[in-house]
């Protein structure tokens, strides 16, 4: 089993994830220079340094999904989210995310994958971006191509999520909602790459990669990464 690499104050963990940490081992360091499988982190927009957030409120308008926006606060629990393989391809838990891979973004605290689709975003009249799924599971509009310059995602490396289906890019521009989520951002998809979407992982629980075989028991769901 992979050891954790809990690089965030411990103070600004979910109680389950510090369980984790306290259970398997933590690494309080940066050594880890890549995302894996399994990881649970915040993603900030490098634009308009805001992490990508979700919570159980819902659009007025579109879709009517759970929505998804952008919080300057840093020590929101809501703001992880679990990386995660597809229907199709397994992401086994701590094995490195390579750069063109296709990945799941699962919310970790309603347990909604990040999704889009054709519906107009709220406010700027982009393309949609929800939270959609039960317990992890959702469907093929869950899924988000690693756009990045090397072989893996690095660390510290800004880099791009290309929805599949739709070929669309996870974007925030700056439009902010009023009441009941006042100041937050809108997170749209939008059809061209810009500084935008750019996005680079932040706070975390970082898995290691395990010396468990290729081929043996996969972890890539939800319930059975925790």
């Amino acid at each position: 089993m992979g050891i954790l690499d809990c690089a965030v104050s411990r103070h600004t963990l979910p109680t389950f994830l510090l369980y984790l940490c306290c259970i398997f081992g933590p690494s309080l360091g940066t050594e880890l220079s890549f995302l894996t499988c399994g990881s649970v982190i915040k993603l900030l927009n490098v634009k308009h340094n805001v992490r990508l957030h979700s919570h159980d409120v819902r659009y007025g308008s579109g879709s009517g999904q759970q929505s998804v926006t952008g919080v300057m606060t840093i020590e929101d629990s809501n703001s992880y989210w679990s990386v995660r393989g597809t229907l199709d391809t397994l992401c086994h838990r701590g094995t490195p995310v390579k750069c063109g891979q296709d990945i799941r973004l699962t919310h970790v605290n309603t347990g909604r994958n990040l999704h889009s689709h054709y519906f107009a975003s709220p406010l700027s009249s982009n393309q949609e971006v929800s939270a959609f799924g039960d317990d992890g599971e959702g469907d093929h509009l869950d899924e988000w191509t690693v756009q990045c310059g090397g072989s893996v995602w690095k660390r510290e490396e800004a880099v791009r999520f290309r929805h599949k289906p739709t070929d669309a890019f996870l974007s925030v521009t700056g439009e902010q909602y009023g009441r009941p989520i006042n100041g937050q951002r809108e997170v749209h998809a939008m059809a061209d790459p810009s500084q935008h979407s750019l996005w680079k992982a932040m706070e975390g629980v970082f898995m290691k990669p395990s010396e468990i075989p290729t081929g043996s028991r996969d972890y890539s769901h939800l319930h059975t990464e925790f």
